[in-house]
């Protein structure tokens, strides 16, 4: 009824008197129980007068006693049994932790197991094609999707699927190309250089989009693949789970992009420098036929080759490289390719066509390029042109000359051409400027020397003839003058007949020596009678035995027989002079539209072709003429002299003079820029 809180302190045993108004009368005590600070009572009530006596307190008291004992113990019992429990949660939550724990820690091994054999692959040097798809089969494994690809990003707008990985059936063939266009996550990808993903792709639009939902796929993760700074492009995974992939897939991912990335920039690397050496090999070894002096025709089909095998092209009509050259007119010549072109031979000539780069360069004298994608090609004619031949890109280089555009340096291909493939191109454009410059040089220098030994030889006719024809006919009418004299001289005139007779031998001398100058000067025997018989009276007239082996009687040009009598002639007075020689051999024969001459002796040898030999000379006049001499005289093996000359007429042109084509080019037909020279009246 209250009483006990509000007269009785707690917790004190407490007897308390019957405050009820019914007619049992009772008393009552209340002994406290208390267990670690709680408490209770044991409480009893009685009708006895003497309740409680001292026995009912004491056993009360027992009572509550016990009581407080039983609390106690239910109570531990009760704390153990939660502290168990909370024990065995805390050991549940821990198994769980450690499981998840060690799952995790499992994940990430295996990962880094892929990553380690990914990069010992990528540090081995694997191709990068190979490498992909290495890549996406660990990603596919190791992340536990079913959808895996490698794309590269194109400069159209387009991707290029590189390698992948599918455990549900055939992807696409590698290499396939698909637009951006649209909402993909590869076009989210490269336009924010940063992970992407989508996990619907119901409703939107594009190529990309609609391969996605035909194969079923719900939900697609991008991170980008970044080489060197730029994005080059994107691995994709992908799911056809309803739930989407986990939000930690980007991080995951991002390892393997940076192994890709690395290893593509490795083999762009590896590849750079390859190329680079390459490109070197093959400068040095058109600089090595410039340096040679070998003649520009082949010089440009030498370098038409090795760009054509830099640029890895097939060779054929619309995939070689060609060098044009500009004509007046204007006109464009072909006069070097990489290979020959099935009705386009070397010497064809055609118009200018917008639909060329070479004409590009002709009119704006820098290099240019035509691709089937070019705008200014898209909205003409010429694109459609272009697709129907087959032709996919061309680039053109100017060959300048001393500050004038020659020509160009062309390569035409079925696929798009690599954008340096100009700066690539100018450098052996360089090249083949130097050649025509030392070729028009040569020329130049060679015809100076032609004219020179022309106007040396007219001269030595000119005097020959002046001799025979005047002095030599006038002592000629002296010495019959005389002789006519001496024959009507009077018996008894001795001593005027014995001077008329000392007169005529003198003339008769002076003529004979006029003669032998005259033959030194220009023998008129080579004039009327050729190489063959001057060689014959040389022989005729040597102090040594001369054995002559004579193959041929062909009159070649007059320049060619000078040069070869001349040479012959100072090798007999050389070896009279010097070889002490018992025997000399001249051979002469024409074999393919080259005169071959050699003089030989059976002398002391050791003979010095210095100053002072007589040949230093003769070499200008035989080189004028684009021939060779040579000279061999070991110590004790006699002297041999070898002169060869050309006799065909076109040796006298220019040394880069082309071919003319009959044929000609229409401005219709595929063209590839070629080199122009400059046309000389003394070539």
């Amino acid at each position: 009824d209250g009483r006990l809180a509000t007269s009785a302190p707690f917790p004190r045993k407490e007897i308390i008197a019957d405050a009820r108004d019914d007619s049992a009368r009772r008393r009552r005590v209340a002994v406290p129980v208390g267990v670690d600070g709680e408490g209770g009572v044991v409480a009893a009530a009685s009708e006895r007068i003497d309740f409680p006596t001292d026995v009912d307190q004491l056993l009360l008291s027992l009572a509550a006693n016990h009581a407080a004992a039983a609390f106690q113990n239910a109570r531990l019992i009760h704390e153990r049994k939660r502290a168990e429990e909370a024990l065995r949660r805390a050991r549940n939550d821990l198994e769980v932790r450690v499981a998840e724990r060690t799952s995790e820690l499992g994940v990430a091994n295996d990962a880094l197991s892929a990553l380690r054999r990914v990069a010992t692959l990528a540090a081995e040097g694997m191709q990068p094609q190979d490498l992909f798809a290495v890549v996406a089969e660990e990603i596919a494994r190791v992340i536990d999707v079913p959808l895996v690809g490698i794309v590269r990003y194109e400069p159209d707008g387009t991707a290029t699927e590189c390698a992948g990985f599918s455990s549900e059936g055939p992807r696409a063939p590698f290499g396939t190309q698909s637009s951006l266009e649209g909402t993909n996550v590869l076009r989210l990808v490269r336009e924010s250089s940063e992970a992407a993903r989508i996990d619907d792709y119901s409703v939107l639009q594009g190529e990309i989009a609609e391969s996605v939902r035909g194969r079923g796929i719900r939900s697609s993760v991008g991170t980008p693949i970044v080489v060197a700074g730029r994005i080059w492009g994107a691995v994709v995974v992908s799911t056809t789970d309803e739930e989407p992939l986990p939000d930690d897939i980007e991080v995951r991912l991002s390892d393997f992009t940076e192994l890709v990335a690395t290893a593509v920039e490795n083999a762009e690397s590896r590849e750079a420098l390859a190329r680079l050496a390459d490109e070197q090999a093959a400068l040095r070894r058109v600089a090595t036929l410039v340096a040679q002096g070998v003649r520009p025709s082949e010089i440009f089909s030498a370098v038409s080759r090795e760009v054509q095998r830099m640029l890895g092209l097939a060779g054929e009509t619309l995939d070689v490289a060609t060098v044009v050259r500009f004509d007046p007119g204007p006109e464009f010549v072909l006069v070097g390719a990489a290979t020959s072109i099935e009705g386009f031979p070397l010497g064809s000539r055609w118009g200018p066509d917008d639909l060329y780069a070479s004409t590009r360069v002709f009119r704006t004298g820098c290099s240019a390029r035509v691709d089937e994608s070019d705008p200014v090609c898209i909205a003409g004619r010429e694109a459609a042109t272009l697709g129907r031949r087959g032709l996919i890109s061309q680039v053109a280089s100017p060959i300048v000359v001393e500050g004038q555009v020659w020509g160009a340096m062309t390569v035409n291909a079925k696929e798009k051409l690599q954008p340096d493939t100009e700066e690539r191109l100018e450098k052996f454009t360089e090249l083949l400027g130097t050649a025509i410059a030392n070729a028009e040089g040569k020329s130049e220098l060679a015809a100076s020397r032609r004219r020179i030994v022309a106007a040396s030889d007219e001269a030595r006719a000119r005097i020959e003839r002046d001799l025979h024809d005047g002095t030599q006919q006038r002592l000629a009418s002296l010495g019959l003058a005389v002789s006519a004299a001496e024959a009507v001289v009077p018996p008894d005139m001795g001593d005027l007949r014995a001077d008329l007779s000392r007169i005529g031998t003198g003339l008769a001398d002076a003529i004979a020596e006029l003669q032998e100058i005259s033959r030194g000067i220009h023998p008129a025997i080579l004039t009327h009678g050729g190489l063959g018989p001057a060689l014959r009276a040389l022989g005729r007239r040597s102090m040594i035995p001369v054995a002559l082996d004579i193959a041929t009687d062909t009159r070649v040009p007059e320049p060619v027989e000078v040069a070869a009598y001349f040479v012959a002639s100072e090798a007999l007075a050389n070896a009279t002079k010097h070889s002490r020689a018992s025997r000399i051999d001249i051979s002469l024969a024409l074999r393919n539209r080259t005169l071959l001459l050699s003089v030989r002796d059976d002398g002391v040898g050791g003979a010095i072709t210095g100053h002072g030999s007589g040949l230093v000379g003769l070499q200008d006049r035989v080189e004028a003429l684009g021939g060779t001499i040579g000279v061999k005289s070991p110590p004790g093996g006699g002297t041999s002299v070898l002169v060869m000359l050309p006799t065909d007429k076109t040796a006298d042109a220019t040394a880069y003079e082309v071919l003319d084509s009959s044929g000609g080019g229409a401005g219709d037909r595929h063209a590839a820029p070629v080199i122009r020279g400059r046309t000389r009246p003394d070539s």
